[in-house]
Parts: C-alpha cells; structure tokens; sequence
C-alpha cells in the first residue's frame, strides 16, 4: 500500500474533523482548538467539547494526532505527519470541488431559475 492509498482512507473529513485538524497545525489544548474555529468562521462553526474530545481520541487512535504534553492539567495536542498529509489531501479534494462548481455555475450560464 503506498502512501496515498494510506492517507485516502481517512477521507471525505467531516467538517468538524477538517476544522479540528487545521488548528492543530500548530500544538493547542481543545478549548483553545474550539475557540479558534469559532472565530475562524465567525461563528458559522461551533464544535463542542464532545465532538471534539471524541475526534481527538479518533485520530489519535488512527495516528493523525498526538498529545505531545500537559499544561495547566490540559492536554496539548498536534498533528502527526500522516495527519499533515490528510489534511492537504482534504484541502486539494475541496479545491477540486470548488473549481467544478465555479465551473458549472459560470456566471454567464446563469439565468436566474
């Protein structure tokens, strides 16, 4: 298995693991991972605590993230470099979804049905 197959099987991410797992980019404890997403969406996307511990124990299971350390008694968290790789994968996926739609609904095309 090569390593696109390895990184294909975690995908489509649900939105709230693409948002979790583009915080982490950078080590963060969860509450600082949940503010972060709310105010990088203004507010369009909110993630509880248990959605977000639930995907930590997920992906950190499935080797995307791993807690590197404690501090205050919260868990810090981050991406592996499998967990990178995913979530360029994710992006490009959307990219490319992002383009047929332009592609489809080029405004000339448009006729306001």
């Amino acid at each position: 298995m090569n390593q696109n197959d390895d990184t294909e099987k975690y995908l489509p991410l649900s939105e709230a693991t693409f948002y979790i797992m583009l915080m982490l980019v950078e080590p963060k404890h969860g509450y600082s991972v949940m503010q972060e997403v709310e105010a990088l969406t203004a507010g369009q996307i909110k993630i509880g605590p248990g959605t977000l511990y639930g995907a930590f124990s997920t992906l950190e299971k499935e080797g995307l993230l791993e807690m590197i350390g404690e501090e205050a008694r919260r868990k810090i968290y981050t991406l592996t470099g499998k967990g990178h790789s995913v979530l360029q994968r994710q992006m490009e996926r959307l990219e490319l979804m992002v383009n047929n739609g332009h592609e489809v609904l080029r405004p000339a095309d448009y006729r306001g049905e």
